[in-house]
C-alpha cells in the first residue's frame, strides 16, 4: 500500500516514503503526524470487491488517488488540514498533552483519552444544492425523495435517527451528536444522453452535459445520477478543487422514498460520503490492521464490513489484539457510517469522528465558511 509516515525531529526535514514518491513536510510544534498517509490501494481494493459481487462499494479514496496525481500541491494541503485538524482537537482537550490522533498501529498514539473535544460553534447548519442529471424519468427523482435524504442526513449527523436505540451497550459511551444539521437550498435538473458517469467527475461540469458546482466555500452541492459499476456514490475530502467540491450519490442509493435499490435504500450513502467530505476515513483506514483511520474511539478493523439484516452483534473481531492504546479489544464497529454494512445496520458516528469534522468549521479550517468563521 502507498502510505506516508513520518519521522519526528525537531526544526528538521521529514522524509516521506510513498512506495517510489519522496516527499518532504516539516512538523511544527508537537503534533504526531507519523500515521499519517494520503494513497492507498484502494484502487485494486475495490476493483477486487466489485469482481467479488461484494455488494456496496464507495469509490471516495479511489477519487483521492486520481486527484492527487493530477494536483500535486494536493498532498500538502491535505497534510496541512491534517495538521490543523489535530492541533485543534488536541488544545481542546483538557488532558492532551498535545500530539493524539488517534492513531492504530504506526506511532502515532491516541486522542487522549477523557472528556471530548468542546468548541464553541454550536449546532452547524450545511446548506445544500442537490443537482439531478438524469437520462430516464426514473433517474429524475422527486422532490419529496430530495426532501427524505435531507431528512436522513439531519437524523444522522444530530443521532435523532429512529434506529439510534440499535447501538450495542459497548459502544453506548463513545456515540456522538455531531450537531451539524442540513437545509435544502435548492435543486437543480438536467437531462442528459449520458447513461452513465463513472467517476472522473464528468457531471460536475456544464460542459460534459453535467451541472457546474455553485459556491462550495458556503454550501455542499450533491450531484445525483447514475454513476455505473454498481458504485452507490463517492465524494471529495477538504483541500480538493473547488470546481468539484461535494459528493456524488446514485439516484436509487439517495433517500428513502421514490426510486430505490435495496439494501441500501435508508438514505446512507449520503451519510457515508459526507462523513469523507468532512474528513473522515473509513474506519478499517483502507488498509489492514495496522493502517487506521486517526480516530481512537473506532476499533481497528482488517477491511470492510458488510452485515446486512438481522445486523447480529457482535460479529468479528478483525484485528488481534484490537484495541487502540487506552481503548478496549472491541468487535469491529460495523454499526458506523464509515464502514460498508446494509443501511438498516448503520446507526452511529463516535465522539472521534465528530471533533474531526466540527475542527473543518474552526477559524481557518478548510470549511470554516459554511460556518461563517
Amino acid at each position: 500500500m502507498k502510505k506516508l509516515f513520518f519521522a519526528f525531529a525537531a526544526l528538521a526535514l521529514l522524509f516521506t516514503s510513498c512506495s517510489d514518491d519522496q516527499k518532504q513536510f516539516v512538523q511544527e510544534e508537537n503534533i504526531n503526524m507519523d500515521d499519517w498517509y494520503v494513497y492507498t490501494d484502494a484502487d485494486l481494493d475495490e476493483t477486487s470487491r466489485m469482481a467479488e459481487n461484494k455488494g456496496k462499494s464507495c469509490y471516495s479514496m479511489v477519487n483521492l488517488n486520481r486527484l492527487l496525481n493530477e494536483n500535486p500541491g494536493l498532498e500538502r494541503k491535505m497534510y496541512d488540514i491534517e495538521y490543523q485538524t489535530r492541533s485543534i482537537i488536541a488544545g481542546k482537550k483538557p488532558d492532551n498533552p498535545g500530539g493524539g490522533n488517534g492513531g492504530g498501529n504506526n506511532g502515532g498514539g491516541d486522542d487522549g483519552g477523557g472528556d471530548p473535544p468542546v468548541d464553541n460553534l454550536g449546532v452547524i447548519n450545511i446548506p445544500v444544492y442537490v443537482h439531478v442529471i438524469y437520462s430516464n424519468s426514473q433517474q429524475n427523482i422527486s422532490n419529496a425523495q430530495i426532501d427524505s435524504q435531507i431528512q436522513v442526513l439531519n437524523d444522522d449527523f444530530r443521532r435523532t435517527n429512529s434506529d439510534a436505540s440499535n447501538t450495542p451497550s459497548v459502544f453506548s459511551g463513545v456515540v456522538a451528536d455531531s450537531e451539524i444539521t442540513f437545509s435544502l437550498a435548492g435543486i437543480t435538473r438536467k437531462a442528459s444522453s449520458v447513461t452513465s458517469w463513472g467517476t472522473n467527475d464528468a457531471m460536475k461540469f456544464a460542459s460534459n452535459g453535467g451541472v457546474d458546482v455553485i459556491t462550495p466555500e458556503t454550501h455542499l452541492n450533491i450531484w445525483v445520477c447514475n454513476i455505473g459499476g454498481g458504485i452507490l456514490g463517492y465524494a471529495q475530502f477538504p483541500g480538493g478543487p473547488a470546481a468539484t467540491d461535494g459528493i456524488v450519490v446514485g439516484p436509487n442509493f439517495f433517500g428513502t422514498t421514490g426510486y430505490l435499490s435495496a439494501p441500501f435504500d435508508g438514505g446512507r450513502t449520503a451519510t457515508h460520503e459526507v462523513g469523507h467530505y468532512l474528513n473522515l476515513r473509513h474506519i478499517w483506514g483502507d488498509g489492514g490492521c495496522n493502517v487506521d483511520d486517526f480516530v481512537a474511539d473506532t476499533p481497528n478493523a482488517s477491511g470492510p464490513n458488510y452485515t446486512g439484516t438481522p445486523c447480529t452483534f457482535p460479529g468479528r473481531n478483525s484485528c488481534t489484539p484490537k484495541g487502540k492504546p487506552g481503548q478496549p479489544d472491541d468487535p469491529d464497529m460495523f454499526q458506523n457510517y464509515m464502514d460498508y454494512s446494509d443501511d438498516t445496520c448503520m446507526n452511529l458516528f463516535t465522539e472521534g469522528q465528530k471533533a474531526r469534522m466540527r475542527a473543518l468549521f474552526e477559524s481557518g479550517g478548510s470549511r470554516a465558511a459554511i460556518a461563517g468563521n
